[in-house]
């Protein structure tokens, strides 16, 4: 795929003090609009934007505020918030994610990611039931609503289990108990941590086969590539970005992020993916599964606000970022041709 013709626009971040009626009384220019929570995950695409051509511009969710009778910005709008905005200050996002989005797609405009996706993003509870209804193996999970159920629930687990968050992401809530007692301290104690939504959930320990998990990453409905993730060292945050980097980690060790190349779009499994995203009009996404130690491919995760390794993307002449930015651009030039400019 050729770049965008386009001229480069400089990126732009919305702040309150600019409110989606002033982008519209500027020049008309068509571009990408990413909605985003965390400016420190976007250099990666603004280089890639950039190399490929195609503007983008920078809209900060819970800022700000939306002038209903306006009419949106010119181009695609693209969502990508993150269940974990919440921890950053941002706890108005998923808000902001669902109005914005609605609001845009309202006025007829190419909406990447929207509404519906922004409802499967902050719940492990939608996304479950998706992937159960395909007919996908996953998880044994049972969510509590609220803080008084939970040690009469986790009777119904044999220890040891795991806890998470509904709203996850980042790891948030994701503890292992390898008795009842213990996990019954925690619920009465201090250090109980409180779901953003109130739910927690109650899950059966999966035993892997390996220390790894595998994240598919699919662009546009397409499949990119599958990383095998090193869980190794036992922490349940396993974030990919660059901005997630550990200072004065040791390079020389295995790498945590590596590809798989034995898993392609020709894998049943991927196509089975690919077939729920395009059901589900999910079109950026990246599914994680595991396989057990008895045999079971497990899928427990679909993330919409996919972020990816620096040195796997690295080490590919078509990395998933530029594979974005020309998906992205695609749709833009046909918004471009439908208004005849």
């Amino acid at each position: 795929m050729t770049s965008s013709p386009v001229t480069i626009l400089p990126a732009v971040h919305l702040t309150s003090d600019v409110t989606a009626r002033a982008t519209t009384e500027r020049p008309v220019q068509h571009a990408v609009h990413v909605l985003h929570d965390n400016p420190e995950w976007l250099p990666p695409f603004r280089r890639a934007f950039e190399a490929e051509g195609v503007p983008l511009v920078e809209w900060r969710l819970g800022e700000g505020s939306l002038d209903l009778d306006a009419e949106p910005p010119r181009g695609v709008i693209w969502s990508r918030l993150s269940a974990s905005s919440h921890t950053r200050s941002a706890p108005l996002a998923k808000d902001a994610a669902r109005s914005i989005t609605a609001w845009a797609a309202s006025w007829g405009r190419r909406v990447v990611n929207g509404q519906h996706v922004a409802d499967l993003e902050v719940s492990k509870i939608v996304q479950h039931a998706q992937l159960r209804r395909a007919g996908f193996d996953v998880p044994r999970t049972l969510a509590v609503f609220g803080r008084d159920g939970l040690i009469e629930a986790a009777e119904g687990f044999r220890a040891p289990f795991l806890t998470k968050h509904n709203q996850g992401g980042k790891g948030l809530g994701v503890r292992r108990f390898d008795d009842h007692a213990a996990f019954a301290a925690y619920v009465h104690g201090d250090d109980f941590e409180d779901a953003a939504d109130g739910i927690t959930l109650l899950q059966e320990l999966l035993v892997a086969d390996e220390p790894a998990i595998t994240r598919a990453e699919f662009v546009g409905g397409e499949f990119v590539y599958a990383v095998r993730v090193d869980t190794s060292g036992g922490a349940f945050e396993l974030c990919p970005a660059e901005a997630c980097a550990v200072p004065g980690q040791d390079t020389a060790a295995e790498p945590m992020f590596r590809i798989r190349p034995d898993v392609t779009a020709r894998t049943p499994l991927i196509r089975r993916y690919q077939s729920l995203l395009s059901e589900l009009g999910i079109e950026i996404a990246g599914i994680e599964y595991m396989t057990t130690i008895d045999g079971r491919t497990v899928t427990y995760d679909i993330n919409t606000n996919t972020n990816y390794n620096p040195d796997v993307e690295g080490s590919l002449q078509a990395p998933a970022a530029r594979h974005i930015a020309r998906y992205l651009g695609s749709l833009l030039r046909e918004e471009q041709e439908a208004d005849g400019r």
